[in-house]
């Protein structure tokens, strides 16, 4: 049986059920998280909690709960779940109001919360990818719900064969449909930096980190289309699908149409962080 919170109560998933008038679900007025669990520890939560406090202020929201509140919540259902890898759901609605665009008619946020296991795929063996207009809004930075142009790049892509779009927007990359991107050229990596198009990703951050701490040359710079067509190698990454090399761009290789050498190394040095954080 999958357990999942909603507004208070821990209950089958199937028994979760909202008023139709909630903002989330007429006006897509709401935000989420999603947290990968490995080895049932929670990772990078204050990471992931900050991005939750910012996407809430954005919205004009008040975060509902403390983090020793969502804490409680996460290991709960962390705990009636058999996997040791998993993956959290969170999602903050502004709640129950009638049909109004008016914010302030809402008085009490709905929050729904559930944990499953994170599928095992592996994508080490590289992904194709397609490039398209960014389409969606100009707040990319708010983890918001409303998701239907992420929903269509996708599928878009999955028309073409591939499991990734790579956005470009005014000539330049953003990110993927629900990932971030990284370039490498002549042994350095690069990844758009962060603005309103851009959603600090979790894994991007960690990446970044991480590199820098091993003297690996990992920059936040600007990338051209032209810059994105000549990279030697092409990533995207994301807390569920973690470093995945993309192999292929609009049906035409990237550098040797294979997993690269700064793939590997980064790849490696991930999964020992991942492994030493949660043991």
């Amino acid at each position: 049986m999958t357990l999942a919170y909603l507004n208070g109560e821990f209950k089958p998933l199937a028994e979760a059920s909202i008023n139709v008038l909630d903002r989330g679900f007429t006006f897509g007025d709401g935000v989420y998280e999603v947290i990968p669990v490995f080895n049932r520890t929670i990772f990078r939560l204050e990471e992931h909690m900050r991005r939750l406090e910012n996407s809430l202020q954005a919205i004009f929201m008040e975060n509902p709960y403390s983090i020793e509140n969502w804490v409680s919540i996460f290991e709960h259902l962390i705990d009636s779940v058999e996997h040791a890898e998993q993956s959290i759901y969170l999602q903050v609605t502004r709640g129950v109001s009638v049909r109004d665009h008016d914010i302030s008619l809402a008085e009490t946020p709905t929050i729904f919360v559930m944990s499953r296991p994170i599928e095992k795929k592996d994508l080490s063996a590289g992904i194709h990818a397609i490039t398209h207009e960014d389409i969606r809004w100009q707040y990319c930075d708010i983890k918001a719900i409303t998701l239907l142009p992420s929903v269509l790049l996708r599928h878009k892509a999955k028309q073409q064969g591939a499991k990734e779009a790579i956005l470009i927007r005014d000539g330049f990359v953003t990110e993927g449909a629900a990932s971030n991107v990284f370039i490498c050229k002549n042994n350095e990596i690069f990844t758009p930096p962060k603005n309103k198009h851009v959603l600090p990703g979790i894994t991007r951050d960690l990446l970044l980190e991480i590199l820098d701490d091993k003297k690996v040359g990992c920059y936040e710079s600007v990338i051209s289309e032209q810059q994105l067509w000549e990279a030697d190698e092409l990533w995207v990454t994301s807390s569920t699908w973690e470093v995945v090399p993309v192999i292929q761009l609009d049906n035409k290789p990237v550098g040797s149409g294979e997993p690269g050498p700064l793939w590997h190394a980064t790849n490696q040095i991930y999964q020992e962080f991942k492994s030493s954080y949660c043991h």
